[in-house]
């Protein structure tokens, strides 16, 4: 390459060279320079450190402690042995497996469905449907959870309204332990997710009509074209509902401590139930803390393996 001689150089350009050949200022300087920005950050840092950062920190710490009233000592792993020989934590742990296996694949599927074809319609009838469709996620749990305990009234509840016009003997869907568990799993599924249809609506919005325009002229169906062009090109958006979802699956509690309390029985234990009654009934928090830290570990492989399985071929 021919070299420009360094009397032909403009000034203004042999100024900006010599301004990007500047060394690179401190990360405090970067800071001292931008301090209206940070100090705009400030209250949320000290906010996310008080209630988020140090507890976590603390949580790991207790977990290696025989925490008492007054005063606490080091139990090395002794919490830990208890964790994974503790018959309560194998259930709960099977009951959030089987809840999050089903619930999560459910919850994504229905809200890609859903928002395909709430995409096709108007844009009034998009507006409308996205709203209906977001509305329980802005509604309380707790609120949610008292209208299906309702439904699932063994005397006056709606579903056994409905079973005694077919001549179905009624259920007892939250007093056996044979079905509290999958009346818990129903009532999740059912449950719209409005996040996730947000979200993919969002994306579908985003898609070149170019890639359509081109499989309709090569006379591809609609089904086709969301086969082949709209699934594969929303997978970011999958993998990201799906971790968002699993995370959710794990940390079930409020429908659990609303609707059954855990029971009949250990039917309806989940990890983070346990984790509860573990601190703040039986007053064991080196041993909550220590089911906390196992429980994080769990979701941190989950997420590992759905990131990596979801993201393979891209």
């Amino acid at each position: 390459m021919a070299q420009i001689p360094m009397g032909t150089v403009p000034k203004k350009e042999t100024e900006k060279l010599k301004v990007i050949k500047k060394p690179n200022k401190g990360v405090f300087q970067q800071m001292k320079k931008n301090y209206s920005a940070y100090l705009f950050l400030l209250p949320k840092l000290i906010l996310f450190t008080l209630f988020i950062a140090i507890p976590v920190v603390w949580a790991f710490v207790l977990s290696f402690q025989d925490h008492k009233v007054f005063g606490s000592e080091f139990a090395g792993l002794d919490n830990y042995i208890k964790v994974f020989e503790s018959e309560a934590f194998r259930i709960a742990l099977k009951n959030t497996l089987l809840f999050t296996v089903v619930t999560v694949p459910f919850s994504v599927i229905s809200a890609l469905v859903i928002s395909s074809m709430i995409f096709a319609l108007g844009k009034f009838s998009q507006s409308l449907f996205r709203s209906a469709f977001y509305l329980p996620t802005v509604t309380s749990m707790v609120i949610i959870a008292m209208v299906w305990r309702w439904m699932y009234n063994y005397e006056f509840g709606l579903f056994n309204y409905v079973l005694g016009w077919f001549g179905i003997e009624q259920i007892n869907w939250l007093g056996q332990s044979g079905s509290a568990l999958w009346a818990l799993i129903i009532m999740q599924c059912l449950i719209p997710f409005g996040v996730g249809i947000i979200m993919y609506l969002a994306s579908m919005g985003s898609i070149s009509q170019s890639l359509y325009e081109a499989a309709r002229i090569d006379g591809a169906s609609t089904f086709k074209q969301w086969l082949h062009i709209t699934i594969p090109l929303l997978k970011p958006t999958t993998l990201y509902l799906v971790l968002l979802s699993t995370i959710g699956s794990f940390q079930v509690f409020t429908q659990i401590i609303m609707m059954t309390g855990g029971g009949p029985g250990s039917a309806t234990e989940t990890l983070v139930h346990l984790i509860y009654k573990t601190g703040f009934r039986d007053f064991e928090f080196g041993l909550a803390a220590a089911q906390s830290v196992v429980l994080f570990v769990i979701i941190l492989i989950f997420s590992i393996i759905q990131f990596r399985v979801l993201r393979h071929d891209e």
